[in-house]
């Protein structure tokens, strides 16, 4: 059994310190154990594109402060934010073990509709990491548009999306998130912030868990919380045996 805590929250525009100090109340208000804390995307600012003044070093006060909750709570905690590295900006999920050690992951696609594509640079790795047995793939927001890039041909078990999804697409984003884990026969988390953001667009939520045959385990409204769910790792595994889909996917290389 997987132990996953999807942490919602509205987040104070722009403002490092006030989201950290209330994310940080949050966590320590958590009654349950769990294995993986999983955080929004950009938990430190809000989705913006003002890149240059609020970035900082991936080893910067952000990742000190995932390490300093992933060893108090026992778990690995992901969540992006914005990272500088040689004079380029990145939409970066950092993967926080207790231990202090990490696994970073640049948001492939980015959001062109917003201009993101203008303030940051693209990755190019997708991120398979191993918690407990499983192995868990980490993507951020507009990547769920995308199935090749989320293409199980690793045969991973968890997959991941944290996001700032607005509002007015919020029936995408339920949609996609059980389509994605039905052609990837894995559990699917999305996990995504409430309130509105500094120019004025309003997200309500839909943190969402489904198993890998789509069936939602978890719906998170508009509220603020932290939602835990139990992952059945024998579950899904009989079910992959029964019904053997992925053996019969299409070969190509991802360029």
């Amino acid at each position: 059994m997987l132990h996953t805590t999807l942490v919602q929250t509205a987040l104070h525009w722009e403002d490092k310190k006030a989201n950290l100090e209330q994310l940080g109340r949050k966590l320590s208000a958590l009654s349950v154990q769990t294995d993986l804390a999983v955080l929004p995307e950009m938990f430190t600012t809000g989705f913006t594109m003002n890149a240059q003044p609020l970035a900082e070093p991936t080893e910067g006060p952000t990742y000190e402060w995932m390490a300093n909750q992933a060893r108090r709570l026992g778990a690995v905690v992901t969540g992006s934010f914005i990272a500088e590295e040689g004079g380029s900006y990145f939409n970066r999920l950092l993967w926080v073990r207790p231990d202090g050690s990490y696994e970073q992951y640049d948001k492939r696609h980015l959001f062109t509709l917003a201009g993101e594509h203008e303030h940051y640079a693209p990755g190019d790795q997708r991120l398979i990491v191993e918690l407990n047995g499983w192995k868990v793939m980490p993507l951020i927001c507009y990547d769920l548009r995308f199935p090749v890039w989320a293409r199980n041909v690793e045969h991973y078990d968890l997959l991941i999306y944290v996001a700032n999804w607005p509002e007015m697409r919020r029936q995408a984003w339920r949609a996609l998130l059980a389509a994605r884990a039905i052609e990837n026969q894995a559990f699917t988390l999305g996990v995504n912030r409430v309130g509105k953001d500094g120019n004025g667009f309003p997200y309500t939520g839909n943190s969402s868990a489904f198993d890998y045959a789509g069936e939602e385990l978890l719906h998170a409204s508009n509220v603020e919380g932290l939602f835990t769910v139990q992952l059945d790792y024998d579950k899904q595994q009989e079910f992959r045996e029964k019904l053997r889909f992925l053996a019969d996917q299409d070969a190509f290389e991802i360029r």
